[in-house]
């Protein structure tokens, strides 16, 4: 959709999201279509610390158990969404939230045995925001998924999806103007700890290749890779700076544009 902005607003930012939600609603008023995917992946792991479920990360992915599926479902597409959802709400403005499994928004395959119910997006259908955002609202979406083509399980064919993936994904399905990741860092930085600003598709892959990029950065920029044939650009920025989305969408925040 032609000037729609897709954001994703990382679990390890959530805590300091007060100004990014005050700007979510500035920007509905001004006319923006945003669509916001979160994380939460801080949350999550805090309760099953608390139902002492035990967890566990192969390259940045949690490893999901049946267990740990019902916890990931319950707080990312319940507690956490429903709390954004009311928040910008308080703050004037019109919200929705869902998952990705609502309308059939992303469907996803089992990416590896060794990860549980861990899914790999294989197809998006974005009826369900285009409809939202027609009707005036910013969609709050959770990274779930449900499996397709789904197989028979304990899982009840519900999958957990990174967010920066499902971010990535929704973007290129929608041919978003922008995609934005608001994380705890000023950006991609270079091996001498210096931040890059601009990378074109090619230096990007090169910096997954030789570990530059790595911990939580590999699935963002795997995402800006996988959204650029349809985004026009990928910017990933420090969401801990007050206001860094209004920066962001005025021209004046500092980060990474991956081209």
């Amino acid at each position: 959709m032609a000037g729609t902005i897709v954001i994703k607003l990382g679990g390890s930012t959530l805590g300091s999201h007060d100004t990014t939600l005050a700007d979510l609603v500035a920007l509905q008023k001004k006319g923006v279509p945003t669509v916001v995917v979160h994380g939460g992946a801080n949350t999550v792991t805090d309760w099953l610390h608390r139902m002492d479920i035990p967890t566990k990360f192969v390259k940045g992915l949690r490893v999901t158990d049946a267990e740990t599926l019902k916890v990931v479902v319950a707080i990312l597409a319940g507690l956490v969404n429903k709390e954004l959802v009311a928040a910008i709400q308080a703050l004037g403005g019109r919200a929705v939230g869902l998952s990705g499994i609502d309308g059939g928004l992303l469907g996803a395959k089992v990416k590896d045995a060794e990860l549980g119910h861990v899914g790999d997006v294989a197809e998006v259908n974005p009826t369900v925001l285009k409809a939202l955002i027609d009707a005036g609202f910013i969609p709050v979406v959770a990274p779930l998924s449900y499996q397709s083509p789904p197989e028979a399980g304990d899982h009840g064919f519900i999958l957990n999806v990174n967010g920066d993936t499902a971010a990535g994904q929704i973007a290129a399905a929608l041919g978003a103007e922008k995609l934005i990741f608001l994380t705890d860092v000023a950006g991609i930085l270079d091996g001498s700890k210096k931040l890059v600003a601009q990378l074109s598709r090619q230096e990007a892959k090169s910096m997954l290749d030789s570990g530059v990029a790595s911990g939580g950065m590999i699935p963002k920029v795997e995402a800006c890779l996988v959204a650029l044939p349809t985004v026009r650009v990928t910017r990933i920025i420090d969401g801990r700076v007050p206001h860094a989305l209004i920066k962001e969408v005025e021209g004046g925040m500092e980060g990474t544009t991956i081209v």
